[in-house]
């Protein structure tokens, strides 16, 4: 799965991440809204446009039209506009190459303005984008697999309609939603959200060990969201 921009991707990815946090904050600090659906002024859209082009300012847009359109929908469909939004617009590109660290998991915002992002990276989005439409995050889990077909590790979002309803799988590398049962490629290994951590059981929901906090990434991912000061971090290193 892992995939090279033709263009020099590599070149000053440090100095990217550093850019690209700082913007994510810059809009954070202005906004009392939530860490997904972020109020977003003409004055930063300018600030993307510079920094990462038309075409990123056009995907924040979108982004932000599709969750005041999408709020009455049902879940169903919120779930498919919502899984089709970021398969269509986000290419694959493993972090070594976009953010030069074997792993990181980046914010919606981050991931919208690079236009790419790993499989962690399109379910973190999935993820945030639906509790900002109103979905309970009980019915959802971010869900650690080993895909089968391609011999290694990847991550997808479940959404389970009821407690004990088999989920449904919304995936990066195929555009269907499908049910857990029919996704016989992918080997579920745990499962997390906003409040627990479930170590996988079959293809259902299996059982709770704790909170989402025991994962590193995932706590250093929500502080890093929540951290809406532009001078804190600027005086941080970024890793």
């Amino acid at each position: 799965m892992t995939l090279m921009f033709a263009s020099p991707v590599k070149r000053n990815v440090f100095l990217k991440r550093r850019i690209v946090t700082l913007l994510f904050c810059m809009v954070c600090a202005c906004t009392s809204t939530s860490i997904a659906a972020l109020d977003i002024s003409s004055e930063f859209i300018i600030k993307i446009k510079q920094t990462y082009g038309i075409e990123a300012a056009e995907r924040i847009e979108q982004w932000q039209k599709l969750m005041q359109t999408a709020k009455q929908l049902p879940e169903q469909q919120k779930l498919k506009w919502v899984n089709d939004f970021f398969n269509q617009n986000i290419t694959f590109v493993d972090d070594v190459f976009l953010w030069g660290v074997n792993d990181y998991w980046a914010s919606p915002m981050e991931l919208l303005f690079q236009g790419a992002g790993d499989c962690e990276d399109y379910s973190i989005a999935k993820y945030f984008t639906l509790i900002e439409l109103g979905i309970d995050d009980k019915k959802m889990r971010i869900t650690y697999v080993k895909a089968l077909n391609l011999n290694q590790a990847h991550m997808v979002l479940t959404y389970f309609s009821t407690p004990r309803a088999i989920p449904v799988v919304l995936d990066n590398l195929i555009p269907e939603i499908k049910l857990a049962s029919k996704r016989v490629d992918l080997l579920p290994v745990y499962s997390f959200n906003g409040t627990g951590l479930w170590l996988a059981k079959a293809r259902g929901g299996g059982k709770k060990v704790g909170g989402s906090g025991r994962i590193s990434m995932w706590a250093e991912l929500k502080q890093r969201m929540l951290n809406n000061s532009i001078e804190s971090l600027s005086n941080k290193e970024i890793r």
